[in-house]
């Protein structure tokens, strides 16, 4: 990917879920591809750090994707090159390669984030798991 990213992300006490993606400091509306590689990151991160604490069986089903969204408020800008875009409107990107970096940028940098502030992190992960326990 040639250009640069921002991700912002908080959880809250809501259980809707509010991601807003830009390109090139446009709106993507729609998405894209920098929005499923956040997405993806944040499922793995945490997926990682609740089976390394034991707060998921190492054998055990991922953590849902959906849910880990619940009460997620975030915003990942992508500044491109050459952005490109699926559509007329230019509502969602496109550029492949920005879900895998985006995607690993957001897991290692949220997977730092959480050893360093394991009890945050504990209650995030303790609100997903009580989450899926409802259903």
């Amino acid at each position: 990917m040639a250009g640069t990213m921002e991700v912002a992300l908080r959880w809250c006490g809501s259980s809707e879920k509010r991601i807003r993606g830009f390109a090139n400091s446009m709106a993507t509306p729609y998405g894209g591809t920098h929005e499923v590689g956040l997405r993806e990151g944040v499922a793995a991160a945490l997926d990682a750090y609740a089976r390394g604490r034991g707060l998921l069986p190492a054998e055990g089903p991922d953590l849902d994707a959906d849910r880990i969204a619940e009460g997620l408020t975030a915003v990942v800008s992508v500044k491109l090159e050459h952005p490109e875009f699926v559509g007329a409107a230019r509502g969602e990107l496109g550029n492949a390669p920005v879900r895998t970096c985006v995607a690993e940028a957001v897991r290692e940098h949220l997977g730092t984030w959480s050893e360093e502030n394991p009890e945050q992190a504990t209650a995030v992960v303790g609100r997903i798991l009580r989450s899926e326990a409802l259903d």
